[in-house]
């Protein structure tokens, strides 16, 4: 008689742990190498052979700042995700050198404090506003206790000179290999085109999963790839329309793939496999747009259902836009200035506020206190303590346990290895080098928070040599962990009012604009410009919500479980939005719903209702009482 074998399993890590492990994938990010190698350390360079050190190393803080943000997208989206923040931290250096030389102690507490509600509330806006809090808060610090001989206005000046030349790399630098080939194309338009593209290939994925158990990660996928669509023909603009050729018919491209993504969601949703042919015109569509050549014949789905038909005359009509290159403006998005007051204003902009500020302000107070202590000796670098509690503290940026160990990891490994090269390198120019090869490694230590703090570390040590003051890794690592203790301590005191407000203020937008999608279509299904817009929308709020809970969730529990329950209500709107876009395709071809489409839409409203706690009450437009 044999007995079982018994075979070991793996036990699942707690999701804060989880989180601080995984990194992301990808490519080789070598378009941002190559300017982060060109960015802070030929700046600083230059600076140390005209005999004005300090004000290189602002300029190569500046543009280590801005090789954070320097993320992939069209060179028009940079000028805001790179520019907006470089502003605020121009003004933060400003307010900082000032209130650091005319303030006392306490008082300068105070001020740091104010700044950090205040940045905290405005970061809830979105990425770009949290890029400029982040921004503001560290060159606030950095202004008011960073030993510099210069004025403030010259600090400012080069700040902005360190910022605005990795700007001026990320706008004019061609993308390697647009320059040659058979066909020549516009390379400042490389992060659209490619963005465009994206779209009609996940467009091909979804039809390809319909009826499968990967169809809602599928369309999940094509979300992502609008929203980033959509963001990189959002760009700042000369004109209010156009202003060329290749523009237009990029606008009139991604404007064609909203119907086809409409029809394949639709597909999707009826659960049942389509035919294999159904991809193979969204996969010439991207080949065109990548290529900027014609799309030629597109071969044509059956046309035995009604979502099948909206695919059919979707690639019709994408033909037709991608050969006559106008299309209408649907691609941006516009947030009224009283809708960004209520996101500060609100719940979640109160509690991130609250809870950035309380951090920052401690972390001020806590550096105070050291620097004026007699007894602790010399603490020349205390304004790293308030500068690393921003980079730890703020929700958006991951859960607070998994940065604070990514941190405190990168910190001793970066301290490390700047120690070993600081006994070989010859000063200044080996401290040169390697602030260069640093700035260059930024955009692909980015993938993970630790490997980026490793090489933020041994740049910023490697400045602060520069500028004439001794080696301070022992100090770095010192202060590190300091701010990562105060940042679990404070991040988890009680707070007055109801806790995980970004959470809920996420799916209270979601849930508004699943229901404005759903009025529409019930009530007005006619016009489809403001249906795709509304769809846009509602799916853009739906993700923004979700990524809002995954990072709640990897909290730890004493912090997760305020989020409890949110992804089961997300996953119910994004179930209603999906119905929905079923019950657009299916009016559009027959004038009216089956029953399977108002039995659908009875069960999500009234699961809905059930969780009304997390999303407030709900106002559903009534469903029609027969199909």
């Amino acid at each position: 008689m044999t007995r079982p074998v018994r075979t070991a399993t793996a036990l699942p890590l707690p999701p804060w742990l989880a989180h601080a492990l995984r990194a992301q994938r990808g490519p080789v990010p070598w378009n941002a190498v190559t300017r982060g190698a060109l960015a802070a350390g030929p700046l600083l360079l230059a600076a140390v052979l005209a005999g004005r050190a300090s004000v290189g190393v602002v300029a190569a803080i500046a543009a280590m700042l801005a090789g954070i943000n320097d993320r992939p997208g069209s060179r028009r989206t940079s000028v805001q995700r790179i520019g907006v923040p470089a502003l605020a931290g121009a003004a933060g250096l400003l307010a900082g050198t000032y209130a650091g030389q005319h303030l006392g102690a306490l008082a300068l507490t105070l001020v740091l404090t104010a700044l950090g509600l205040l940045a905290g509330a405005v970061s809830a806006v979105g990425p770009v506003a949290s890029g400029a809090g982040t921004q503001l808060l560290v060159a606030t610090a950095v202004g008011a206790g960073m030993p510099l001989p210069d004025p403030g206005w010259q600090r400012v000046l080069a700040f902005l000179a360190g910022a605005g030349w990795l700007l001026v790399l990320r706008l004019i630098l061609p993308t390697p290999g647009s320059l040659t080939g058979e066909r020549r194309l516009d390379f400042r338009f490389d992060g659209e085109r490619t963005a465009v593209a994206d779209v009609y290939d996940a467009v091909a994925a979804l039809l390809d999963a319909a009826g499968t158990e990967h169809a809602v990660t599928r369309r999940a996928a094509l979300t992502a790839a609008l929203d980033h669509a959509q963001d990189a023909l959002a760009g700042p603009r000369l004109r209010r329309q156009a202003s060329s050729a290749a523009e237009r018919r990029l606008h009139a491209q991604y404007a064609a793939a909203l119907p086809l993504a409409e029809a394949a969601t639709a597909l999707a949703w009826a659960g049942e496999p389509v035919p294999a042919r159904a991809g193979a015109g969204p996969r010439r569509l991207a080949a065109a747009v990548r290529g900027g050549t014609h799309t030629g014949p597109l071969p044509a789905p059956a046309r035995s259902a009604p979502a099948l038909r909206a695919l059919d005359d979707a690639l019709l009509r994408a033909a037709v836009a991608f050969d006559q290159g106008g299309g209408g403006d649907l691609h941006t998005r516009r947030r009224s200035p009283a809708a960004l007051a209520r996101t500060v204003l609100g719940a979640g902009g109160r509690e991130y506020g609250l809870r950035v500020g309380l951090c920052f302000g401690a972390a001020a107070a806590v550096a105070q206190a050291l620097h004026h202590a007699h007894w602790y000796g010399q603490h020349q670098h205390w304004y790293w303590l308030p500068a690393t509690a921003v980079f730890l503290v703020k929700p958006d940026l991951g859960p607070l346990a998994s940065r604070v160990l990514c941190r405190a990891a990168g910190t001793v490994l970066g301290a490390l290895v700047f120690a070993g090269f600081a006994a070989v390198l010859p000063r200044p120019e080996g401290l040169v080098a390697l602030v260069a090869v640093s700035g260059a490694l930024i955009p692909v230590a980015a993938r993970h928070f630790a490997a980026q703090t490793a090489v933020v570390t041994v740049l910023v040590l490697a400045l602060v040599m520069v500028g004439g003051e001794p080696q301070a890794s022992v100090g770095r690592i010192g202060e590190t962990l300091l701010a990562c203790a105060i940042v679990l301590v404070v991040g988890h005191l009680p707070m007055p009012g109801q806790r995980a407000g970004g959470v809920r203020a996420r799916l209270a937008a979601a849930s508004g604009a699943a229901h404005a999608y759903l009025a529409h279509v019930l009530n007005e299904g006619g016009d489809r410009a403001t249906r795709w817009t509304l769809r846009r929308e509602a799916y853009r709020t739906l993700a923004e919500a979700r990524s809002a809970i995954a990072l709640a969730a990897a909290e730890l529990p004493a912090l997760a479980r305020h989020s409890k329950g949110a992804d089961e209500v997300a996953a119910v709107l994004e179930r209603l939005v999906d119905t929905t876009t079923a019950c657009a395709v299916h009016l559009d071809d027959t004038g009216r719903l089956t029953p399977r489409h108002l039995g659908r839409l009875a069960e999500l409203r009234d699961e809905l209702a059930e969780r009304r706690d997390l999303v407030g009450r709900l106002r559903l437009p009534e469903l029609p009482l027969a199909g």
